[in-house]
């Protein structure tokens, strides 16, 4: 999805639509603002819509997003998205979504409903879904008119052929031998070739531009090839299918579209955009093209060819693996869509192509997590530490004790929960060392420690496995402790989660590194897959308090000390580490300053 280059795939960008009548009562274009206060409002896109309606080129605002529905949105296509449905909700306008479903072989209602659901999770409403095959009448009909004008004609050489005959830069074009055929047998083979009467490659109608332009994409670019394949949409009314460059900006103009924005690459189309439309009797406004940066990201692919291989080679668990760019992986790992576009709106809008540093957005989903998240307490790589003191009651047992923990000490109105504690508890295997290294804060044996909003604790011995391994810590705890401070106003160094064996749920995390290693996939050796990472994921067993199993799928919690967690949508019980509590962000800040001086 995306935009599509010269072969045929696609970039990170996205298209999209717009209408010519009003926005729809309930249309959700992010909250109505004023253009003068929205956010990114200063940016140049939306300083030439500000002057092209000030001056009366155009006396209303109309966009569109169109995607390829030939795979799921990306992290790449949210940067397309916020504009255009931004764009026209900053001026009272209204955006499509238009499925840009020129290519059969590769398309599905899967991925529309897909794409659909998505922008919905971001937050945007487009006022009408349609599709670009909706117009393939009309395309045809103007087709047939270029045609009539002598502007078009029908070429039966292969595509490759044609291909080495437009040169290249600095390179001259070789004329095809079929380009000065007479209109009437260029018309007489493009009906044939609609009624099916060839075979796919036969033949292909293309514009009669001129080949010798410095621009490329004015050589006698293709308009239609035949492909007998169903469509998701059309079924089988259609065998020849138009390209993105002949269906893209009639598509525009049919729907009464403004402003038409896209990546920076299609720039170098631009010409071909505005040629279509100057040759066609449009009864139309003419669109206006705007390019822009795409969005990039350190240590991210958002080729849809390698994202794809990832999957296919289960090097991933399917395109809403949490570990990819998708938009689908990127909601189950618990990045808010919130985040997304407050992180859109800081880095704005620009005409020079930059790679950011993932870092710079998970700083952004951290900021909010942080004021949204209730807290719990899991344990990732338990070990068992026992207070051998601890009491028991008049039945035996040991006693039961409840302490009131806060939800969200950035969120008051959350309140607080119930969480259990006994004498038999798990803690993290890091948390403790039998033989301390310098600095190590942490229960080793003879150190006190705080058990975050119950007791003080002092480790006296460990009791290990035949190989060695310490499987249980032995402690006790001094009761004049109680919620976490002493009486005699002494102090500990470190306070460490805990939950209490007696009453854990056992849950999976998944923890996350990055899914390339390298920060632009690909630089050492022109494959970004060279670059994959093998330990981005660790499956961890954990234990956690009991609150932990009445976590909605989906939502997002702060195992404490350990970061933010995602409830999986499907399996229960699962987690995903969406970010850690540690500001990577500001460390590399930090760092380059300190470079610097």
């Amino acid at each position: 999805m995306g935009a599509r280059v010269a072969g045929g795939e696609r970039t990170s960008s996205g298209r999209g639509g717009g209408q010519t009548d009003q926005p729809r009562n309930g249309a959700n274009l992010g909250g109505m603002t004023s253009p003068e206060t929205a956010p990114g409002a200063h940016d140049f896109i939306r300083e030439i819509v500000r002057q092209d309606l000030a001056d009366g080129t155009y006396t209303r605002v109309q966009t569109r997003f169109p995607p390829e529905p030939n795979g799921y949105l990306h992290i790449g296509h949210a940067k397309a998205i916020f504009q255009d449905f931004g764009v026209a909700r900053d001026f009272g306008g209204i955006c499509k979504l238009r499925l840009d479903d020129t290519n059969p072989e590769s398309e599905d209602v899967e991925y529309v409903d897909a794409i659909v659901e998505d922008i919905a999770w971001l937050g945007f409403e487009p006022a009408a879904v349609i599709h670009a095959s909706d117009y393939f009448g009309q395309l045809y009909e103007w087709a047939e008119y270029l045609v009539e004008q002598g502007l078009a004609y029908v070429d039966e050489q292969s595509a490759e052929a044609i291909s080495q005959q437009k040169g290249g830069y600095g390179a001259p074009g070789v004329e095809s031998p079929y380009r000065d055929r007479p209109a009437e047998e260029s018309l007489d083979l493009l009906r044939r070739m609609r009624a099916g009467e060839f075979p796919d490659g036969a033949m292909a109608l293309r514009a009669k531009i001129d080949m010798q332009s410095d621009h490329m994409w004015l050589r006698d670019p293709v308009m239609y090839r035949i492909r007998h394949a169903h469509h998701h949409n059309t079924g089988d009314e259609w065998v020849i299918y138009p390209t993105y460059d002949w269906a893209h900006g009639q598509s525009d103009a049919i729907e009464g579209v403004t402003h038409s924005m896209c990546t920076l690459e299609f720039d170098a189309h631009r010409p071909l955009y505005d040629w279509f439309l100057a040759h066609l009797p449009l009864p139309f406004e003419t669109p206006k093209q705007i390019e822009f940066a795409r969005l990039e990201f350190t240590h991210t692919v958002t080729s849809k060819r390698r994202l794809k291989k990832l999957v296919d080679d289960g090097v991933v668990d399917g395109w809403s693996d949490a570990r990819m760019p998708t938009l689908r992986g990127m909601r189950r790992r618990g990045y808010p869509a919130s985040a997304i576009q407050e992180f859109l709106a800081e880095i704005g809008n620009s005409r020079t192509n930059a790679r950011h540093a993932f870092e710079a957005f998970e700083a952004v989903v951290r900021r909010q997590l942080n004021e949204t998240a209730q807290r719990r307490m899991a344990v990732l790589d338990p070990v068992k530490l026992t207070l051998t003191n601890w009491p028991v009651g008049s039945d035996g047992a040991p006693v039961v004790e409840h302490f009131e923990v806060v939800n969200n000490p950035e969120n008051p109105d959350d309140g607080v929960r119930s969480v259990p504690f006994t004498g038999s508890l798990y803690i993290e295997r890091e948390d403790f060392a039998e033989v301390p290294p310098p600095k190590f804060f942490r229960l080793s044996p003879g150190r006190e420690v705080r058990l975050r909003g119950a007791y003080f604790v002092t480790a006296t011995d460990v009791v290990k496995d035949e190989d060695g391994n310490v499987i249980e810590v032995l402690a006790t705890y001094d009761p004049e402790t109680r919620g976490g401070n002493a009486p005699d106003g002494r102090r500990v160094k470190s306070t460490m989660h805990w939950v209490s064996a007696d009453h854990a749920v056992d849950a999976t995390a998944h923890l996350y590194d990055r899914l390339f290693s390298a920060e632009v996939p690909g630089a050492r050796t022109g494959e970004p897959l060279d670059d994959l990472n093998p330990d981005s994921l660790q499956v961890r067993h954990a234990k956690a308090e009991p609150a932990l199993a009445d976590v909605a799928p989906g939502e997002v919690v702060q195992f404490e000390r350990l970061g933010y967690f995602a409830a999986d949508p499907d399996e229960p019980m699962l987690f995903h580490r969406t970010v850690g509590l540690r500001d990577e962000w500001a460390a590399i800040q930090r760092a380059q300053a300190a470079g610097k001086k």
